[in-house]
């Protein structure tokens, strides 16, 4: 697993320009969602509680696939959307996307799709890549499977991720999707992943209610 230094240049600068009162002149909070490589998310009106039993619903941070387009581990957010839709079509049933404005945080994200979900089932993910599969009636900080270690989480467990939440959609008791042990993934992303959630929070609005998103694969 391999830092991005560019990432953590651009995050770092922009902290200390934070706290200093200026502008680093290097901002990563730059980008539409429209120009973010490979998917193109556009917000369509207020999320509403689904109806459909066969839908998953995907709920995103703030600033996924817009301010930030990869995750802790360089893997571009678009390619982590195509993994989890493909798991979760693959079990036959389809995703509905909201974007989370008042909370980056993952649990409630996730419990939120799950409470909006007609199925009752919703996933959450942050930017950096922490992933939740909830369920409605659960508490927010209870879940069906929590993935805490973002730079252990690859693409094929994006996938099976997805798979899963399906499978739980249609009743079915999945086995937990396997989660790689890393000891030194704490100690080594630690502070990138602190500075990241602080990065990612800044665009927390809590006066601005839960969008739906279209979303369009490129």
């Amino acid at each position: 697993m391999q830092i991005n230094p560019e990432l953590l240049e651009k995050i770092v600068a922009e902290v200390l320009a934070e706290m200093s009162g200026g502008s680093s002149g290097s901002s990563v909070a730059t980008a539409a969602p429209e120009d973010v490589a490979g998917v193109k998310l556009s917000e369509t009106g207020k999320a509403v509680r689904g109806t459909d039993p066969k839908e998953v619903v995907l709920a995103i941070s703030p600033a996924f696939a817009t301010t930030f387009k990869k995750t802790i581990t360089d893997i571009p957010l678009a390619d982590v959307l195509r993994q989890v839709f493909a798991g979760v079509e693959e079990e036959g049933l389809h995703v509905r996307v909201i974007r989370v404005y008042h909370t980056a945080d993952v649990a409630f994200m996730s419990h939120l799709g799950a409470r909006l979900s007609g199925s009752g089932i919703g996933i959450g993910i942050l930017s950096r890549g922490t992933t939740i599969i909830h369920q409605r009636d659960l508490n927010p900080l209870s879940n069906l499977e929590l993935f805490p270690q973002a730079p252990v989480i690859d693409l094929p467990a994006f996938r099976a991720i997805g798979k899963n939440a399906a499978k739980y959609a249609k009743g079915e008791s999945p086995t937990p999707v396997p989660t790689k042990n890393d000891p030194m993934a704490r100690p080594r992303y630690q502070g990138l992943a602190a500075l990241l959630h602080n990065k990612e929070a800044s665009f927390i609005d809590r006066s601005k209610a839960p969008q739906e998103l279209s979303v369009t694969f490129e």
